[in-house]
């Protein structure tokens, strides 16, 4: 059984990570990976498909969200929204956050090595693979990344995606399924949180609630479930050939 934490105080480091996807856009790490309109941002489209809205999103907002999409989509990792109708929702499912331990400080495994924009066209053959998560050609560009090679070729990996004033979200994590089973991917993140912990952040990271095993190994390393979320993702209004609506 997932054990879930105790409810935690309402400190900002901990209440912000309630709209993970608002707090990384806003915050000083990734605002070079950042579009904005008004108080709609999102990550680049070659980066990675998020977008972040205010707590209680307002009809100017979603107008100022359908400016900054187009025609396209985004997701967003928040509660459950009530979306405009003249919007498209394409799938939603439920998530579970987890957060590492305050004493959990992890280890890095000797096997790790650092992956940099140079692997990026294994890194998205192995997510294609594996399936993981979003990964886009720029998604390496959201923070430290490291991965296991085995006779030269990539076989695991695991990195970081968004990131807030102390805290860091552990992601990408993938094991070629030949390469299974030989416990790659926990050595991957314990490698993972003892980076951020280095750095003096706490680590997080999201598991789609459906997936129970990945969660049971996740509280087995020290993590605990602190809340569930919702991952919505949108396709926004057709926009004229000029973008405005």
């Amino acid at each position: 059984m997932i054990r879930t934490g105790p409810e935690p105080k309402r400190a900002e480091s901990v209440h912000i990570l309630d709209n993970p996807v608002l707090a990384s856009l806003s915050g000083p790490r990734h605002a070079h990976l950042a579009r904005g309109c008004g108080r709609a941002v999102r990550y680049l489209e070659d980066v990675s498909p998020f977008m972040g809205l205010p707590d209680d999103p307002t009809a100017g907002d979603w107008a100022d969200a359908a400016r900054l999409l187009g025609t396209g989509t985004a997701a967003l990792v928040r509660d459950s929204v009530s979306v405009p109708p003249a919007w498209s929702v394409i799938d939603r499912f439920d998530i579970l956050q987890m957060t590492a331990s305050p004493a959990l400080e992890g280890v890095d495994d000797d096997r790790a090595v650092r992956l940099t924009t140079d692997d990026v066209p294994e890194m998205l053959d192995l997510t294609r693979r594996t399936a993981p998560g979003p990964f886009l050609p720029r998604t390496v560009e959201m923070g430290t990344y490291v991965g296991v090679r085995h006779d030269g070729a990539l076989v695991a990996m695991a990195g970081e995606r968004m990131c807030t004033e102390g805290w860091v979200e552990i992601s990408g994590v993938c094991t070629a399924p030949e390469h299974r089973g030989k416990g790659l991917g926990a050595a991957l993140v314990k490698t993972m949180v003892a980076r951020i912990a280095a750095r003096g952040d706490r680590a997080f990271l999201h598991v789609t609630s459906a997936n129970t095993r990945a969660a049971q190994l996740y509280e087995h390393l020290g993590f605990t479930v602190r809340r569930g979320l919702v991952v919505t993702v949108l396709r926004g209004p057709d926009a004229g050939a000029d973008g405005r609506h």
